[in-house]
């Protein structure tokens, strides 16, 4: 069961195509019946993975999304990120859950500033990159420049896969370097033919063919064949050409995926690695999404399974509260639609219902004090205050606010001086995405206003002296964040360097791991 899974996301700068491909993915493998399309305003159609209001309205991915489909025989948990910037924190979240990654480049753009900082990422972790060029429907740059391009900003090396028949309106198809079957898509069929490179030759224009036969010659001669064990430590990535929304090359890239892409690896915690052969359940939760049915006020956790089974009715350890809790009702995912789970294995993404007891982070055992470890926090660069318009509203303000700020969608900081809170987040679009929620999830309106705050620090003190004493002189900057954990908040880098000179022996961090 276990060599059977593969757990990944989809990552790229925004508007390259990852929701699109997504939805193409979703196309091949049968599990939806229609692609949504999420860029036509004419269309009531949305993508399967954009479930909220918000991300509807705006056609952007504005929260990560869990689905799981079957594809030969093989079980696909497929997460797709939001792309924008302003949601980093979930990303790089929804990032520690999976064994690889899909990297989606837009063949006209090029590597851009946010597909090279996820690729940082996926890099801490030697994580297994597959490369998707997307849009070659379109006229875009050229394919040794893009790859040339990718080696060298991207620092890894590039191993093509196929290589695309035609571009803009003559694109045609993908020609295999691995097996030398060109497939061109018959438009009008809906479905592929195959020819060799010789019997190609008749079926497009001779410009286009001469190009792919030197293409093909020059990749070849220039770079080396592939190797398995190089792309699973993240040294090189394959590449995959096509065009999502034209649905051209997507079937060879899922194909080509299942073959590649690792079953569930070893995930750390502070005290081993544990293996995804073990008998004994482990797993740890990445994600909180509240309202996913609006009708019932729902929380679910999102929870990686990194060993042992899940059976309903189990009983599980959370390492945080030293308390077992049973496990009934377990679901899958296919974005905001649900499944009762009978049963689920390592790699699998499960739902819990959440009633305010689990948080981002926590481990979940069947007895061993084990906490997994890499989930980041990072700390907010932009505040806001709220104000409310109806003050019979503020019970369900709070409720509202403390339920978002347990998935992620924002901080809420706890003045210690005074009785107030203030929002704080990395994006300015996660302000947005409060705003919004709070008024079609709880029925709060209310305004976000700007303050003088412009930085923000966690705190570490080495003795309890040491706490006391900055408490008690900068307690007018210091607030609480929902895990109660202290936050220094400054009105300017100037101010916060100042205060970093003045205690030299307390700790100011910028990002924090999650630690339960």
């Amino acid at each position: 069961m276990i060599n059977a899974r593969k757990t990944f996301a989809i990552i790229s700068h925004p508007d390259a195509g990852k929701t699109t491909l997504t939805e193409r993915l979703l196309l091949e493998s049968g599990a939806i019946n229609i692609a949504g399309n999420v860029k036509s305003k004419k269309s009531s159609k949305f993508a399967t993975s954009d479930w909220m209001k918000l991300e509807q309205e705006r056609g952007i991915s504005v929260t990560s999304t869990a689905m799981q489909f079957l594809y030969r025989d093989v079980v696909i948990n497929l997460l797709d990120t939001p792309g924008h910037q302003d949601f980093t924190e979930d990303t790089y979240r929804t990032l520690t859950a999976v064994d690889s990654a899909l990297m989606v480049i837009d063949s006209v753009k090029g590597v851009e500033d946010r597909t090279i900082k996820l690729l940082e990422v996926c890099r801490l972790r030697n994580m297994p990159i597959i490369t998707f060029i997307n849009k070659l429907d379109r006229i875009g740059k050229d394919l040794l420049e893009l790859i040339d391009e990718i080696e060298q900003v991207l620092k890894i090396r590039c191993c093509p896969i196929n290589l695309p028949i035609g571009k803009g309106r003559g694109y045609r198809g993908v020609y295999s370097l691995v097996d030398d079957i060109a497939l061109i898509k018959d438009e009008h069929k809906g479905s592929s033919e195959s020819f060799n490179l010789k019997g190609l030759e008749k079926e497009v224009d001779k410009e286009d063919y001469d190009l792919l036969c030197s293409e093909v010659e020059l990749i070849k001669s220039l770079c080396d064949s592939f190797d398995v064990s190089e792309y699973l430590n993240g040294k090189v990535t394959p590449i995959f050409f096509g065009s999502a929304i034209k649905n051209v090359g997507v079937k060879e890239l899922l194909s080509g995926f299942i073959e590649l892409a690792p079953a569930p690896l070893f995930k750390p915690t502070e005290q081993r690695e544990v293996s995804p052969s073990e008998a004994s359940f482990s797993g740890f939760v990445f994600k909180i999404q509240a309202n996913m049915d609006p009708a019932h006020r729902d929380r679910i956790a999102f929870l990686r399974i990194c060993s042992g089974s899940y059976q309903p009715g189990m009983m599980i350890y959370q390492t945080r509260t030293k308390k077992k809790i049973k496990l009934n009702n377990a679901i899958t995912f296919m974005a905001s639609q649900r499944t009762n789970l009978e049963e689920a294995y390592p790699g699998d993404i499960i739902g819990i219902h959440n009633h305010g007891t689990i948080n981002i982070g926590d481990s979940f055992t069947e007895g061993e004090d084990l906490h997994f470890t890499g989930i980041p926090n990072f700390a907010p660069e932009m505040f806001r205050r709220v104000v409310l318009k109806d003050p019979m509203k503020s019970k369900a303000l709070r409720s509202g606010l403390v339920q978002l700020c347990e998935e992620g969608a924002t901080q809420m900081l706890a003045l210690l001086h005074r009785n107030e809170f203030l929002l704080g987040a990395v994006g300015v679009l996660q302000f947005d995405v409060v705003k919004h929620r709070l008024e079609y999830e709880y029925g709060v309106k209310c305004e976000l206003e700007a303050t003088s705050f412009q930085v923000a620090r966690w705190l570490d003190f080495k003795t309890l002296e040491e706490k006391a004493l900055f408490l008690d002189k900068m307690q007018p900057q210091v607030a609480q964040d929902h895990q109660e954990k202290l936050v220094f908040i400054a009105t300017s880098k100037v101010n916060l360097n100042l205060t970093q000179e003045r205690w030299p022996d307390v700790e100011f961090m910028s990002t924090r791991e999650i630690k339960n």
